[in-house]
């Protein structure tokens, strides 16, 4: 005769327990998705309002008709205009610092990231129009006194990838000495000027044309001064 089958009732359990957490997970998770896909499409409809109207003539109500969604829904997302502004900024701050810093990592020289940095900008730019209108806005009312610390954190981290890569290029001799924290200052807000160019419909050129147009303006500040030495 065979043995009885021992059940191991510990182990059913914890495989129970195992296949519950999963379960659980799964649940969680697909509900995270929901809630950040419907967050992302509440943001998205707040940076066209925010752009067209600004942030007093906007209201929660406009908000919610560009999204199709209920007031109330929009709150349950996000407690305040305030928020929401706040947040639309951080959401689409946060793709600009992605694209730029993927467009400048793949870049092979040092110089080179100059340019990643200006094409990647200019090109996120033209594609979210309606957050870059907001950007602008923000980060032109920045000055010593401001008291946002964030967006003070945003412009220096920003700022941070374009130093360490004119001091790479200084110390490889692709460029003469300089102070590249300083120089770093220069090259953005060039390109945020350039930015606003585009944005108001004052360059009929193409992206590309403005890109190599402002890097030439650049690399002549950075090569040898003729006149002044360093």
């Amino acid at each position: 005769m065979e043995p009885p089958t021992v059940i191991n009732h510990n182990k059913t359990l914890k495989y129970d327990n195992l296949n519950s957490a999963v379960m659980l997970a799964w649940k969680k998770t697909k509900h995270e998705v929901i809630c950040e896909f419907r967050s992302t499409e509440i943001l998205r409809a707040a940076c066209g309002v925010f752009a067209r109207q600004g942030f007093e003539g906007a209201t929660v109500d406009d908000i919610a008709n560009a999204a199709g969604l209920a007031k109330g829904t929009v709150y349950v997302y996000f407690p305040s205009k305030r928020e929401l502004y706040r947040k639309a900024i951080e959401q689409g701050i946060a793709g600009l610092i992605a694209a730029t810093e993927q467009s400048m990592q793949a870049a092979p020289a040092a110089v080179d990231k100059i340019q990643a940095f200006v094409g990647a900008r200019l090109r996120f730019a033209e594609e979210n129009r309606d957050f870059m209108a907001l950007y602008q806005a923000e980060f032109g009312n920045l000055r010593p006194s401001h008291n946002d610390k964030e967006l003070k954190h945003f412009y220096g981290q920003q700022v941070a990838s374009l130093e360490a890569a004119l001091a790479e290029a200084v110390r490889q001799g692709q460029v003469r000495a300089m102070r590249a924290g300083s120089a770093a200052f220069f090259v953005y807000e060039l390109t945020s000027a350039l930015v606003t160019q585009r944005l108001l419909g004052w360059s009929r050129a193409s992206v590309d044309e403005d890109v190599r147009l402002l890097c030439n303006l650049i690399w002549k500040g950075l090569e040898e001064a003729k006149c002044f030495r360093s």
